[in-house]
């Protein structure tokens, strides 16, 4: 699988990330798609209620490809192997008063992949895609409480505030959602 994707960034124990084009994120859609459902099923509100069909999630990543492709977003994705176990979103499309901005969006771990330094390598890859593509300021929510919360602040992203009942849980539960922001 590696050799549809370029690599951006060095080994970091026994996974690699690296970026994907538009076809490689095509071609990637039902491995991604893996990833979601393993997120959504352990409860991570992404987006999407439980049970997520694997319909939806690999049109969920189908989306993301052509957004890819139009040049829209940065994919990177994390593997072990030939196996897909993680990945990241930079969102660089926006208004037009807002070209030195992007938002960071799914960024998932596999729960098998887990406390291995993925998602932290995701982040800083992201960071580094972003600074590549001359953002200055990047954007991310996440549940207030999980591990995402707690891996952003150790990475130096800035907390700005707490909306409560923003979302739900994969299971129809309200939770709130932090929002963060990182000047680069």
């Amino acid at each position: 699988m590696t050799e549809m994707l370029e690599p951006i960034m060095d080994h970091a124990g026994d996974f690699l990330i690296d970026t994907a084009d538009g076809q490689s994120a095509r071609e990637l859609g039902p491995a991604l798609a893996a990833v979601l459902i393993d997120c959504v099923e352990r409860g991570a509100s992404v987006s999407f209620m439980a049970p997520l069909a694997r319909a939806k999630a690999e049109a969920f990543w189908q989306d993301v490809a052509e957004g890819v492709a139009r040049g829209e977003r940065t994919l990177l994705v994390a593997t072990i192997g030939e196996r897909v176990v993680g990945t990241v979103q930079v969102v660089n499309a926006g208004p037009e008063n807002q070209p030195h901005r992007a938002d960071i969006a799914k960024m998932l771990v596999h729960s098998e992949a887990r406390r291995r330094g993925i998602g932290a390598a995701l982040m800083r890859a992201a960071e580094a895609a972003a600074r590549t593509s001359g953002k200055t300021v990047l954007v991310l929510d996440t549940v207030t409480g999980e591990d995402a919360e707690r891996l952003y602040t150790r990475l130096g992203w800035q907390r700005v505030g707490v909306i409560p009942n923003f979302a739900l849980f994969p299971d129809g539960r309200l939770c709130a959602t932090t929002y963060f922001y990182k000047a680069l």
